[in-house]
């Protein structure tokens, strides 16, 4: 099943440098392992901020649920999800 994913990322300002950037590089790490593993099918970066939307992919809503909640900075996010059905339109390219 594929869902349209929205992520913002608020961090707390009293978060220490040096604890953010341990996340955001565990963050990377996790963020990569999902890609190559096909959970993130797509993604791309809002411009001027830390949020992003992509493509994912689970088996349904609860496996979705335990993918994001993997994030590193899952704690920091505010998470939109979309399920996606196919379009009349993408089903004539096959």
């Amino acid at each position: 099943m594929e869902f349209l994913v929205s992520i913002k990322i608020q961090t707390p300002h009293d978060l220490p440098q040096e604890r953010f950037q341990d996340l955001l590089s565990r963050e990377r790490i996790r963020g990569n392992e999902l890609k190559e593993q096909g959970h993130i099918a797509r993604i791309w970066r809002i411009p001027g901020t830390r949020n992003n939307v992509g493509i994912w992919q689970a088996a349904d809503a609860n496996e979705l649920h335990t993918l994001v909640s993997s994030l590193p900075l899952f704690a920091f996010m505010s998470v939109e999800v979309t399920p996606l059905a196919v379009h009349p339109l993408e089903e004539d390219k096959k």
